[in-house]
C-alpha cells in the first residue's frame, strides 16, 4: 500500500534486487524512475535490469565496471563514495563505497571502457544523526564531480542516500540543503532515499499477551511478571536485532476494560502508561508521597516473543500501573521501518500478519481508490 501511494505520487524507487525491481515495475512505474542502488550486483539480476531498460545503477569497484560493460553497457552509472557513518545506527561504509583515493582511478577506467558516469552517490548510514557526515559527503561528492568533468563526463545527478529519522529530519534537511547550495549549481538533480522517514511512523503494531509468568522476589517482597507475546524479534520486532530499535510498549486493551481498545497518543501514553480513570474504575490505588505528590504504584514487566530462543526479548524492563494478563493487548508505535520486511518463520511461526490500513488523508484515499 505504501509503495502504491508513493508510485501514485510520482516518487522514484531505490531498489536493491531483482525482486524489488519487479515489484515496482508491476505497479506501472517507468524504468527511468528506478535506480538499482546496489554497488555489487548479481549478474542475472543485472541482465534482468538491462532487459527491463532500468539504466540507473551504482558502482564502487573495478570488477563491477567490467561486469556492467559486459551486460549493461548503456547504463547510467553513479559512483558511490565512502562516507563517515560512525554516527549512524546501521553502518554501511564497511561494505560499500569507494575511498576518495580511488575515485579518479575508477572514473578513468569507466572512461576507458566507454561507460557513462551520470553522477555520484553516497549513504551516511541508516538512522544518521551526525550532520557533519552529510557535510563531508557533499563536499567529497563535489570533488568527484570535478574529477568526472576533467575526464570528459557530464554528471548531472547526486544521490544523497537515506537513513533520515523523523526526530531530526527538519534540522538535517536544512543543513544538507545549505551544503548542496554551497557546492552544487541549481541544474544538478538531487535525489534521496528517505524510506525510513516515510514509513517508520506510518505503522503501529498491536500484539496479544499469550502467556504470563509470575516472578516473586520473596526477600524484597516484590512481584513482577514476564509477558509472552504472539510476536517477537524473529517477527515484526526484528528491528530490535537488525536496526537497534527499542520499541515502547503501550496498553491497547485489557480484560478489566469493557470499553474496547484504548489507543492514545497523549503524554501519559507516550511514557508507556495509560490512564485508568476514564471509565470511573481505578485499577490501582493512588498514594501520596511525603512531599504531597500523588502517584500510582507501578508493576514491573519484561516482554518476550513466542519462540524458544532466549534472545527473543522485546523489552527487558517496562513498568505500568496496570496488571496485565493473558488475552490483553499492547501496541507499539513507529513500527514501519525494518520490521515486517525482515520477519522470519523461525520455530514455525508465521511471517504473514494482518494489516489494517486507515487513511486520514482524503487525497491519499483518492489516489489509492478508497
Amino acid at each position: 500500500m505504501v509503495l502504491r501511494l508513493l508510485a501514485a505520487l510520482g516518487a522514484g524507487f531505490d531498489c536493491a534486487s531483482k525482486a524489488e525491481i519487479e515489484q515496482v515495475l508491476k505497479m506501472g512505474v517507468d524504468p527511468s524512475r528506478i535506480i538499482y542502488a546496489q554497488p555489487c550486483k548479481t549478474k542475472s539480476y543485472l541482465k534482468y535490469t538491462a532487459k527491463q531498460d532500468v539504466k540507473q545503477m551504482t558502482f564502487d569497484n573495478t570488477d563491477e565496471l567490467y561486469k556492467v560493460k559486459e551486460i549493461a553497457p548503456d547504463a547510467e552509472l553513479y559512483l558511490r563514495i565512502l562516507t563517515d557513518d560512525s554516527g549512524s545506527l546501521c553502518r554501511l561504509s564497511q561494505k560499500f563505497g569507494a575511498s576518495m583515493d580511488n575515485t579518479y582511478e575508477l572514473l578513468a577506467l569507466a572512461k576507458q571502457l566507454d561507460l557513462n558516469v551520470a553522477g555520484v552517490a553516497f549513504h551516511v548510514g541508516s538512522g544518521a544523526s551526525d550532520p557533519s557526515a552529510f557535510l563531508k559527503a557533499v563536499s567529497d561528492a563535489r570533488l568527484v564531480f570535478d574529477q568526472a568533468h576533467e575526464l570528459g563526463f557530464k554528471p548531472h545527478t547526486l544521490d544523497i542516500g537515506g537513513g533520515f529519522i523523523s526526530e531530526t529530519f527538519e534540522d538535517m534537511a536544512a543543513i544538507v540543503s545549505g551544503a548542496l547550495n554551497q557546492h552544487f549549481p541549481s541544474h544538478i538533480r538531487i535525489i534521496a532515499e528517505p524510506g525510513r522517514y516515510y514509513t517508520s511512523s506510518a505503522f503501529t503494531l498491536a500484539c496479544n499477551v499469550i502467556a504470563r509468568r509470575t516472578v516473586e522476589d520473596k526477600h524484597l517482597d516484590i512481584t513482577s511478571y514476564m509477558l509472552y507475546m504472539n510476536d517477537g524479534v524473529y517477527g515484526n520486532f526484528s528491528s530490535i536485532m537488525f536496526d537497534h530499535q527499542h520499541p515502547i510498549p503501550r496498553i491497547l486493551s485489557t480484560g478489566r476494560r469493557q470499553d474496547g481498545f484504548n489507543y492514545s497518543t497523549d503524554s501519559l501514553a507516550d511514557s508507556g502508561y495509560t490512564s485508568a480513570e476514564d471509565d470511573g474504575e481505578n485499577l490501582t490505588t493512588t498514594t501520596t508521597s511525603n512531599d504531597g505528590t500523588a502517584h500510582r504504584p507501578t508493576i514491573e514487566y519484561s516482554i518476550w516473543g513466542p519462540t524458544c530462543d532466549g534472545i527473543d526479548c522485546i523489552s527487558e524492563k517496562w513498568t505500568s500501573p496496570e496488571t496485565l494478563d493473558v488475552g490483553d493487548w499492547l501496541y507499539f508505535e513507529d513500527m514501519g521501518a525494518y520490521t515486517k520486511c525482515s520477519a522470519t518463520r523461525f520455530n514455525g511461526f508465521t511471517n504473514h500478519h494482518e494489516t489494517v490500513y486507515i487513511s486520514s488523508e482524503p487525497g491519499a484515499a483518492a489516489l489509492l481508490g478508497f
